[in-house]
């Protein structure tokens, strides 16, 4: 693919996201006329977003369709709305990225457009669209979008005496977040809720705990939640102030959901990034693990394939289908919040049953990405992992929203992970420079 990514388009606003690409994608729309005739579209805070959806519409409306634009909202809730509106929609957002990168995701009745359909978007990108003789569609307004999303959460009322912490990360969760999770809270912190086109997920949000982490130990919270920019992720702090991240969040919710009887075929799906123990501590309650390549739209894939209800990344996307069809990081979070509801504990004890492998993560920034195929360093990696068997893994892979090259070691030793990682990371630095 030309343009788009593991997570739709993706790169700098004004200089690879342009006027002109934007207004392409929206005339491609076009194409798509015999599975719907109205686009709605939603954008993160970042400064770019009113530019990039402005061109959008311009581009749609052209091609026929009606456009329906609901302003900053979550990416969930864009990808809710095309599904109770039977129909497509355009999120405007580089979700975890600084404020000078932009995205343009595109989703069908809740699900984000498979290759051959972004194939087209690209032909289009790059070679126009002809629409003469098209009548132009018009600007419309679909009242019912957030007063439906917000019934997903009548679903399980809960009541709890909790102390939170919010980090919005100055993104598109101020609304959504804002609206639904006080109701619930004896005393809640927000920070990262006051964004100003250029500070989204700027030392805040899911990728920057820090703050979060101080609030919660500074104000003896219960736990803490931060979204990042787009809002589909969600990471967690708890009441000692340590992280809890996507894939132990799965595991809590994958032991309440086999305890209810809804985790269906008793299969979990995680990424190839997945920790160890996690994979261990789901085997051990009889939960099959299904790992994938990262980014969501493999997890999607094989979530189809198994026929399973529950999976995610890490990095905190989870998707749980028993409450809806995509992630939604605010949707998890009100979910996590009746588990612990359910077994009336912390978290801090409910993560005791899982022991986590060590690992390490190194991103190597600057660096030729192609070099991940290079023959010395695919028979590195392929030499350790034969090496660690069972009890480890190695990974290196090219970032798929960003310029860079990813490393991952887990081992059962501290010692062991960081002599691996140091030995590839060398390899590839030393291959980037000759």
């Amino acid at each position: 693919m030309k343009y788009f990514g593991t997570d739709g388009v993706r790169g700098k606003a004004n200089e690879f996201i342009t006027e002109e690409m934007s207004f392409r994608v929206g005339k491609a729309m076009h194409l798509f006329k015999d599975k719907t005739n109205k686009i709605i579209i939603a954008r993160d805070t970042r400064i770019s977003g009113t530019m990039i959806v402005e061109n959008i519409k311009k581009g749609a409306l052209m091609a026929g369709l009606d456009v329906c634009d609901i302003g900053v909202y979550a990416t969930p809730i864009l990808a809710f709305a095309t599904i109770d509106n039977d129909c497509f929609g355009i999120m405007v957002t580089a979700s975890h990225n600084p404020y000078y990168d932009n995205g343009i995701k595109i989703f069908n009745r809740g699900k984000k457009t498979v290759e051959k359909d972004e194939f087209l978007v690209e032909e289009v990108i790059d070679n126009d669209l002809d629409l003469a003789g098209v009548i132009p569609g018009k600007e419309i307004e679909i009242d019912s979008i957030l007063k439906n999303y917000y019934q997903l959460y009548q679903n399980f009322p809960i009541k709890l005496a909790l102390k939170v912490g919010l980090d919005l990360a100055n993104g598109a969760t101020i609304k959504s977040a804002m609206a639904i999770l006080p109701q619930i809270f004896v005393e809640y912190h927000v920070i990262g809720n006051e964004p100003d086109g250029y500070n989204i997920n700027k030392d805040c949000g899911s990728t920057h705990l820090d703050k979060l982490q101080d609030l919660v130990r500074t104000k003896n919270l219960d736990l803490g939640i931060a979204f990042d920019g787009d809002g589909d992720r969600i990471l967690v702090v708890d009441d000692m102030g340590m992280t809890i991240d996507g894939d132990l969040l799965i595991y809590i919710f994958a032991k309440y959901l086999k305890e209810q009887n809804l985790l269906n075929n008793n299969v979990v799906v995680l990424s190839k990034m997945s920790n160890l123990g996690i994979i261990k501590a789901l085997n051990n309650l009889g939960i099959r693990v299904v790992q994938t390549d990262v980014g969501d739209k493999y997890i999607f894939r094989a979530l189809d394939e198994e026929a399973s209800v529950l999976g995610g990344e890490n990095s905190g996307h989870i998707i749980n289908k028993t409450i809806l069809k995509t992630g939604d990081g605010v949707l998890n979070a009100w979910y996590l919040l009746k588990i612990l509801n359910h077994y009336q504990t912390t978290l801090s004890v409910l993560k005791q049953e899982v022991s986590f492998y060590p690992d390490v993560l190194v991103n190597i920034k600057n660096i030729d990405r192609s070099l991940v195929d290079d023959p010395e360093v695919i028979d590195l990696v392929d030499r350790y992992r034969k090496m660690l068997g069972e009890d480890g893994k190695v990974l290196v892979r090219k970032s798929g929203t960003e310029p860079l090259i990813r490393v991952s070691v887990s081992a059962k030793t501290k010692e062991l992970v960081e002599e691996i990682a140091n030995d590839i990371v060398s390899l590839i630095k030393m291959k980037g420079n000759n």
